[in-house]
């Protein structure tokens, strides 16, 4: 007779491999069971939180035989913070991890069958490397920290091991000389990042304080922008970034898609005749007028609009020869991918930070005749189960 589960249901199961998400995967009798902070290898009693049909979601109870690759998290609040979830992995088998998180959503989301080498760039600081951070205020309890995991009560942080130096002391000068009274909400949120010269920018759309501008220097580059625009955390990877993205990449035309302050925008006008720069953030948008100006590029067009909104408004004689796309996490607009392969442009450079939507749109493009020439894994985010990927390609001859 089959099993029966139920919430509630202790069992003991042993970790296979590592899934989207993060979770480990393990099997039962008519069960598949998905267990975050888990390791390979791991054999450990499990309660089911959650079942649904023949899934289920579980929290370890208690680790019997811990994986070979398991380490000590560094981290006193792991397991309760809801931030990093990989720390109890040693990082060679988070690197081997997310690879396998790519392939997973490329079999499992695009259907796609891809058996070329998917090369990885790792991180040089597994620790102390995030330079952006959003911390959650309760002005009620009067902590600063992140969700506790699985909810949205705010965990009181005093150090967190991925951030950078110059943003943990920002972090411990917040928690010290919170005025909680300007606080206009009882719960709000903080953006704050550092730049060049350990320069600290903060904003909150629940406080009235200015926000700072900072910038960033990459080769022959100088990038301003402040809290209050996306800018990458990871300083250590930006140049690598850069060149897996647009190396190689010559011609007439190129689009630089969600093009936020100019970090692809620029380095591509020394490729292209001229860059059409798409990006929908006023304020970004005029931190990337001033940072190409800072350059001296004359042959970057700036577009202040929706990404879909200005490819259906181009027509076949502005068709592009290279496209460059970096959307936020919760990916491209509906109908923007169907309207780039519509332009026909030769390449394609994909950077993605959520390979499930990077799965979705790349079986878009393979059904109209492009082909992946490459996929790189870029480190941005270590501890984490998250992880951006650049996918170049090219038309089908």
């Amino acid at each position: 007779m089959s099993k029966h589960y139920t919430t509630g249901d202790i069992i003991e199961v042993r970790i296979e491999k590592i899934v989207p998400r993060g979770f480990g995967l393990a099997f039962a009798e008519n069960l598949t069971v998905l267990t975050p902070l888990t390791v390979p290898g791991d054999v450990a009693r499990v309660r089911i939180v959650d079942i649904k049909k023949r899934m289920a979601f579980a929290e370890v109870v208690e680790l019997k035989h811990p994986g070979v690759k398991r380490v000590d998290p560094p981290c006193k609040h792991f397991g309760v913070c809801g931030g990093c979830d990989f720390q109890q992995l040693k990082y060679g088998a988070q690197l081997d991890a997310k690879v396998g998180i790519i392939r997973d959503c490329l079999q499992r989301i695009g259907k796609i069958s891809y058996d070329g080498e998917i090369d990885v760039i790792a991180s040089p600081h597994e620790f102390g490397y995030r330079s952006r951070a959003r911390w959650h205020l309760d002005r009620t309890k009067k902590t600063v920290g992140y969700f506790r995991r699985d909810s949205h009560e705010v965990v009181n942080i005093g150090s967190c091991p991925i951030l950078t130096p110059g943003l943990q002391s920002t972090l411990e000068y917040i928690r010290e000389s919170m005025d909680w009274s300007s606080i206009w909400s009882d719960r709000a949120e903080m953006e704050a990042g550092t730049g060049e010269e350990g320069r600290v920018s903060m904003y909150s759309a629940d406080m009235a304080e200015t926000t700072a501008e900072l910038s960033f220097v990459n080769a022959q580059d100088e990038y301003s922008f402040s809290a209050r625009t996306f800018f990458q955390a990871n300083k250590f990877l930006i140049g690598a970034l850069i060149e897996t993205a647009i190396a190689g990449a010559t011609g007439k035309t190129a689009f630089d898609l969600y093009s936020g302050v100019g970090l692809f925008a620029i380095p591509l006008a020394r490729q292209f005749e001229s860059v059409v720069a798409v990006e929908e953030n006023e304020i970004a948008n005029d931190f990337a007028v001033r940072n190409v100006e800072r350059a001296r590029l004359t042959n970057v067009k700036h577009v202040g609009s929706s990404v879909i909104s200005y490819l259906n408004s181009v027509d076949g004689g502005e068709s592009p020869d290279f496209v460059l796309i970096d959307p936020p996490r919760s990916g491209t607009e509906r109908q923007s991918i169907p309207a780039i392969v519509k332009l026909c442009p030769s390449e394609i450079s994909y950077v993605s930070c959520e390979p499930s939507i990077l799965a979705r749109d790349l079986k878009t493009f393979l059904d109209s005749e492009y082909q992946i020439d490459r996929i790189t894994a870029i480190d941005l985010f270590p501890q984490t189960h998250h992880v951006e990927t650049v996918v170049r390609l090219s038309k089908s001859r």
